[in-house]
């Protein structure tokens, strides 16, 4: 099934109420029992408070109870309160926190009975003795640069399985053998083009396997990432989380043009775009230094918002909203964090204020939504425009020479005929002759001496043929303002109840901004999120792309680093892979390759008993998991194993045939002409889709 959300709403209670699901629903990592003196803040202890203690008595002055702050070790071990302090480091007997949540009065009980967080005598003493530690804090796992040390690897272990083999024995646990041939090719083919191998590469693989699997399979990798589907593959993957669509959205959900930017993104994986790149003309493109076409385009990234085209609509309010996605959509996709829940106060759980919400948001505040127009070979635009001044030219010199024949023809026209000559052509009429200008002699002309003249319907043909040339394809995208807005704190997030004026700036839990003039700007903020000193991007892209080859993530909340979200099942690989992905230049086809040629990846994916029994959600990867296809591939397969698949890239968003009525949902009835000739067979990326009435085939 399609990862696409297109209509989901980015407000604080769904976000948090999403964290809250996902923190509990989440299988607990499978990890050896912590010994007295190896309890860590970070993964042991802060769970604990930042699910049942933060809420209330967290970073938010506004809701905190009691005036008691847990999430800062100076507030929790303070002596300024009338009561003696929550925390006195190595003793837990005087420690008011431990009185409270061991209490068997429900008076004193914390949590409270009525708040649905109770906390289990494990939790009650993994928290007495980090107490009897010493009480010390440390900043969330995934605030901490991750750990460059190299894995110490035999000579010919890959470095992936030394990290995974290394929990399974520690598990009593073993890897599986590898897939079959033919299921591993097939595997490997569809994870890095969506697409399956045919019978003759699979028979062609299985030959070479059996003399020299490792060269054959080497082989078959380099062929799939250097193939141009590849970048249809995952360009769909990064689509979805650009919340990509081909319409407006609310309830009128008019068509868009954008299918530029989709382009974009694949040549852009094609190319290996450097990630860090990829990422800084998606943010803050149109701000490099010589723009160019291509840089533009690339912004269209924060113009996936939805439109809302109804009547008697406030626009700032939607503006606004606009706003408040592209801060939680930066937030999740590139810092795995629930950035959009300090839209109306400071986060619950997480160390980013309110105000800090809204100096992320001062980024995005200063920007306008024009379209501009793309042209395919932009070099070759002069040449172009002038080709089209010459034709014109050419033709209104033409028609200069014909100005007494117009006044002929106009004087022996009869009354009766002229009051009826079309609206535009009786105004030049009425003219006087020295008033006429070159589009009033066009008219004229045209209209009836123009219709048999041959040296007139050559000039016209060529007017029309040349301003095709210097026509392009219009396309959304961002434009910083030559005059910035000026952003506030909005109190509850309402737009009608602005305080406080801040200024650009990035949360003070990570690394410094280092802006390049006065006022940071999207540039800025764009490279501060792919700098080397932020802990989390890497960490966040490389959970997100193991997550495609394995079914879930190192971490198993993807869009949430924060202190709700789950830990790493194997943080070591996580923090070596977010290194290596940096230090091999923020290649993704590197990446790609990397995680292949690991037996972990190519493992069976058959079941075992040692292991359901041991590891039941398969955690430790002792086997590959058996994933469902995505929507749009599944519609590719179909296609290619029938033969009818095409193999043409880019253009327009295509209209494959759909059941009658489908487009009858929507509060607004679009029309769906289905495409005829190959178009009816493209690849899913290129079908068009209506967010409110989406494709029966991706909405499964």
């Amino acid at each position: 099934m399609s990862s696409r959300f297109v209509n989901m709403p980015s407000t604080c209670f769904g976000l948090s109420a999403l964290a809250l699901f996902m923190a509990a629903m989440a299988p607990p990592a499978v990890a050896q029992s912590a010994e007295p003196g190896e309890l860590s803040y970070s993964k042991d202890v802060l769970p604990i408070l930042s699910k049942n203690c933060f809420a209330c008595h967290g970073l938010d002055e506004n809701t905190r109870e009691a005036d008691l702050r847990l999430d800062i070790q100076e507030a929790a071990i303070s002596r300024d309160r009338s009561e003696q302090p929550a925390i006195v480091p190595g003793d837990p007997n005087e420690s008011i926190l431990i009185d409270r949540i061991a209490s068997k009065d429900p008076d004193l009980l914390m949590p409270p009975p009525d708040s649905g967080h109770e906390l289990s005598q494990e939790q009650i003493k993994v928290l007495e003795e980090w107490i009897r530690q010493g009480a010390e804090y440390q900043a969330h796992w995934a605030f901490q640069k991750p750990d460059s040390a190299k894995p110490k690897t035999p000579d010919r272990s890959h470095p992936i399985d030394h990290f995974v083999l290394k929990r399974l024995a520690a598990a009593g646990l073993s890897a599986s053998p590898a897939a079959e041939p033919s299921a591993l090719l097939r595997r490997l083919s569809l994870d890095l083009i969506g697409l399956p191998p045919s019978l003759e590469e699979l028979d062609a693989f299985e030959a070479a396997a059996k003399q020299n699997f490792e060269s054959a399979y080497l082989a078959q990798v380099d062929r799939l990432l250097d193939s141009p589907r590849y970048g249809e593959r995952w360009g769909r993957w990064w689509l979805d989380q650009a919340r990509y669509a081909d319409s407006n959205g609310y309830s009128i959900d008019g068509p868009r043009s954008i299918w530029k930017y989709r382009d974009w993104v694949v040549e852009a994986l094609n190319n290996d775009m450097p990630f860090d790149q990829f990422t800084i003309e998606q943010l803050a493109g149109d701000l490099l230094p010589d723009a160019s076409q291509s840089n533009r385009v690339a912004t269209g990234f924060h113009r996936n918002t939805q439109i809302n085209q109804e009547g008697g609509i406030d626009r700032e309010q939607f503006r606004m909203d606009s706003i408040f996605d592209r801060v939680a959509t930066t937030g999740t996709v590139w810092m795995g964090l629930t950035i959009g829940c300090a839209q109306c106060h400071d986060h619950k759980f997480d160390p980013i204020s309110q105000k800090e919400y809204y100096q992320l948001f001062a980024f995005f505040n200063n920007q306008d939504e024009p379209n501009m127009e793309v042209h395919d070979n932009v070099g070759e635009l002069p040449k172009r425009k002038e080709r089209y001044s010459d034709a014109q030219r050419a033709r209104d010199e033409y028609l200069s020479g014909q100005q007494k024949a117009i006044q002929q023809w106009l004087a022996d026209l009869p009354e009766a005929k002229r009051t009826k000559l079309p609206k535009d052509v009786k105004s030049a009429a009425d003219k006087a002759a020295e008033k006429w200008n070159a589009g009033d002699l066009q008219k004229l002309f045209a209209h009836e001496l123009g219709r048999n003249d041959v040296e007139y319907s050559r000039l016209e043909k060529e007017v029309a043929e040349s301003k095709r040339g210097i026509t392009g394809t219009p396309t959304m995208v961002l434009a910083e303002r030559s005059t910035p807005r000026e952003t506030h704190v909005l109190i509850k997030g309402d737009f009608t109840r602005p305080s406080e004026t801040v200024e650009a700036a990035t949360p003070s839990i990570l690394h410094a901004l280092q802006p390049r003039g006065e006022k940071p700007d999207r540039l800025d903020l764009a490279n501060w999120i792919v700098s080397p000193d932020n802990p989390l991007t890497t960490r966040v892209l490389v959970n997100r792309i193991w997550q495609v080859y394995f079914g879930k993530g190192i971490v198993f909340t993807e869009n949430d680093f924060g202190t709700l979200g789950s830990n790493p099942t194997h943080p070591d690989l996580l923090d070596w892979l977010a290194n290596e992905f940096q230090a091999q230049g923020w290649s993704l086809k590197r990446m790609h390759r990397l995680i292949v040629t690991s037996r972990t990846y190519q493992q069976s994916s058959n079941y075992r008993t040692d292991i359901a029994a041991a590891d039941p959600e398969n955690e430790l990867l002792g086997r590959q998991q058996r994933l469902r296809l995505e929507a749009e591939i599944i519609r590719d397969v179909c296609l290619s194993v029938s033969g009818l698949l095409s193999d043409k890239m880019g253009g327009p968003p295509v209209y494959p045939p759909i059941p009658p009525g489908v487009m009858d949902r929507g509060q607004v009835r679009r029309n769906w002409k289905a495409s005829t000739g190959e178009d009816r067979y493209r690849r899913g990326l290129y079908t068009f889709v209506f967010r409110a009435t989406p494709p029966p085939s991706l909405n499964v």
